[in-house]
């Protein structure tokens, strides 16, 4: 059997708002809920796992998600009509745009526990020819 990733816990202030914001923003759907955790399941069988834990001991953490691109699409719209601060990379010196890298799109912004969220469009070095 191959190595897969098949969960991860996120840290969050609030469980469940954190799951709803990336799930609402990606058109994905809670996917179950047990113990302490509110999971949000991917398209490749992950889940992420979000659990409600004290605010000063989230260590913020950087989470990539390839999507195609009307997902992106869908996804920077409600990006610009919520007001969600947003930069076209991941220093934060170009705000309020995107980028083209590899010749797709990606934005950068925070989730409402302070994580660093990416979406691209192709993956970085570009598709495997």
């Amino acid at each position: 059997m191959s190595v897969e990733l098949n969960h991860t816990v996120v840290h969050a202030r609030d469980n469940r708002e954190s799951a709803e914001f990336l799930a609402d923003l990606l058109g994905l759907e809670i996917s179950g809920e047990w113990g302490p955790f509110v999971a949000v399941a991917l398209g490749n069988g992950v889940t992420l796992d979000f659990a409600t834990i004290p605010p000063d001991k989230i260590t913020p953490q950087h989470y990539a998600f390839l999507v195609s691109e009307p997902e992106f699409d869908a996804a920077y719209a409600k990006i610009k009509e919520r007001g969600i601060e947003h930069y076209a990379d991941p220093r934060q010196q170009h705000p309020g745009t995107i980028n083209h890298n590899d010749g797709g799109q990606g934005v950068y912004f925070l989730d409402p526990a302070g994580h660093y969220m990416e979406l691209i469009t192709v993956p970085y070095g570009g598709w495997p020819t």
